[in-house]
């Protein structure tokens, strides 16, 4: 119900945090690698790929993601919205983010079967309130956008939020709901956060970090719907199930109704992961999320570390702990932080779904391979991974990982080609890291991490 905020963002500071790297102001020529501007550039809308999932898993995975809260509570009844459902975009919202929800009504008609549509005045199902990012921080310090439920705005959330209407274990029905998000933030920020209440505001309220295809996963690695995440919608809103029912009601008929909208699903084999321990959500949050001091960060990171290893994971669970421990440990000792990138790239390349994982552990390892001069590393790293990062149109991911090719072009001597790679970057970096200031800052960011730019000002 919540997108919370980290601390270390998923592009995290590369030049800053490489101990090995000199510690000098960038030269002129790695502050001028930035040109003019380009447009910003968006993604096409475009249907997610049918997951591949075994619905003894997929069984499993609904009932989990409708009957608990991401607290541990419990609930007792299913909740949807019934009949038709309505949308109402409010307050000082952008343009880009009414053309996103555009979108991704279209999606959810097309690939979930949902009915579903906008309107442009009066009651509707859903409001989606667009506010600063300061008025949400009022109320939750740590979220990026929530969505709650029996209000309309804002101002009626202020004198509920505490009151029997607005908690989630009390709620039987949704009638009304109302989603906030923070339009003085980039563009991908503000579509990752739409795709993510609106789809909770629909159906699943809990997240869980078994999921590794989902965005019901508070790992953030996922920001777009996926196939999977439409698939849980459509069966969310299968004919056979309604508002009122119990677990064990809904239980029942899941095995027929997922037999019908995932026949692949029948005799696939199930994976069947364990629970993921309270005390591993915990620590995982403790060390990428806010509030924490840089000492107890490590220490929950190195505990979620050793929870994952006792309990035997192998997953994408494992993965993020070392991922987490590798981020929180780069700026101290980048040579233990490359162990636990390297840990993590091999257990994601064993864990089905992982492939957006995966390329965001590339872009570490590009990086130290572009600042020891490995040029032909950088490239090889980063190549299979520019699709996935556009086919999960995450534009930070990708236009990092562009930035990082044309570094390691230019260290080849391909010039040319590499200023072309770097003009294509900034139009997705604009969609990505929003402000000018922003990409300007990220585009110098990485240009420090070639040898040939840093230091003396001489290329």
């Amino acid at each position: 119900m919540i997108r919370f905020l980290t601390v270390v963002p998923l592009c995290l500071g590369l030049g800053a945090c490489m101990a090995t790297a000199p510690v000098e102001q960038p030269s002129r020529a790695a502050t001028e690698a930035v040109p003019m501007l380009p447009p910003m550039k968006t993604f096409r809308s475009q249907s997610a790929l049918p997951p591949s999932v075994s619905n003894r898993d997929l069984a499993r995975d609904i009932l989990d993601l409708a009957f608990e809260l991401e607290s541990g509570s419990s609930l007792s009844t299913f909740t949807r919205v019934e009949g038709p459902i309505t949308v109402r975009l409010t307050g000082p919202a952008p343009i880009s983010l009414s053309m996103e929800l555009e979108n991704l009504l279209g999606r959810l008609r097309r690939e979930a079967g949902l009915n579903i549509s906008l309107v442009q005045s009066g009651a509707a199902t859903i409001t989606i309130e667009a506010v600063q990012h300061a008025q949400i921080r009022r109320f939750l310090p740590s979220a990026a956008c929530f969505v709650a439920p029996n209000v309309s705005s804002l101002t009626e959330y202020a004198g509920a939020r505490r009151s029997p209407r607005t908690d989630w274990t009390r709620l039987q029905n949704r009638q009304k709901l109302a989603i906030f998000l923070p339009v003085d933030t980039p563009p991908q920020e503000m579509r990752d956060c739409l795709h993510e209440e609106l789809a909770q505001a629909l159906g699943p309220l809990n997240d869980l970090y078994r999921l590794s295809d989902s965005v019901f996963n508070d790992d953030n690695v996922h920001t777009v719907l996926t196939g999977y995440d439409m698939l849980v919608l459509r069966a969310f809103y299968a004919p056979e199930l309604r508002t009122g029912m119990s677990r064990a009601e809904v239980a029942r008929r899941l095995p027929d109704i997922l037999a019908r909208l995932n026949p692949a699903g029948i005799n696939q084999s199930a994976l069947r992961r364990s629970d993921t321990p309270r005390a591993w959500i915990d620590a995982i949050q403790t060390a990428l999320g806010p509030g924490a001091s840089k000492g107890a960060r490590l220490a929950n990171a190195q505990k979620a570390v050793n929870i994952a290893r006792t309990a035997g994971w192998e997953d994408h669970r494992r993965a993020f702990a070392h991922y987490a421990l590798g981020r929180v440990v780069q700026s101290r000792d980048p040579d233990v932080a490359l162990s636990h990138f390297l840990a993590a790239q091999r257990y994601y390349a064993q864990t089905p779904g992982a492939e957006l994982h995966r390329a965001q552990v590339a872009q570490q390892l590009a990086a130290y391979a572009l600042l020891e001069g490995r040029a032909q590393a950088a490239l090889d790293l980063i190549g299979p991974h520019l699709n996935v990062a556009r086919r999960h149109e995450n534009a930070a991911l990708l236009s990092t990982l562009m930035l990082l090719r044309a570094e390691a072009l230019d260290l080849k001597g391909l010039t040319a080609e590499a200023r072309l790679v770097r003009l294509d970057s900034l139009g997705w970096a604009r969609y990505g890291f929003g402000s000018d200031a922003a990409v300007r800052a990220k585009a110098q960011e990485i240009a420090t991490l070639n040898p040939l730019k840093r230091g003396n000002g001489r290329l």
